[in-house]
């Protein structure tokens, strides 16, 4: 799955160092830890409730392909 998000500098830095040492990827380095993180973890589940609104579908000129749109979209530049 396709997903963006935002990495502090040095983290994903050190992450890039990691892949390269291995001999593997920067998603295989981030994918490792976030299991390693979770499986450390009990997980409790809890209902979501979700809300929905109707509308219209996406404002003109928005592409939920383009994560450095989105996000430029959402800082209001």
């Amino acid at each position: 799955m396709r997903t963006t998000i935002n990495i502090d500098d040095q983290l994903l830095k050190y992450a890039k160092q990691q892949a390269a040492q291995r001999g593997c990827t920067l998603k295989q380095v981030i994918e490792d830890a976030l299991r390693e993180s979770l499986s450390h973890q009990r997980l409790e589940s809890k209902p979501v409730k979700l809300e929905t609104v109707s509308g219209t579908g996406l404002k003109p000129g928005i592409n939920l392909d383009d994560g450095r749109s989105l996000n430029d979209i959402m800082d209001g530049r």
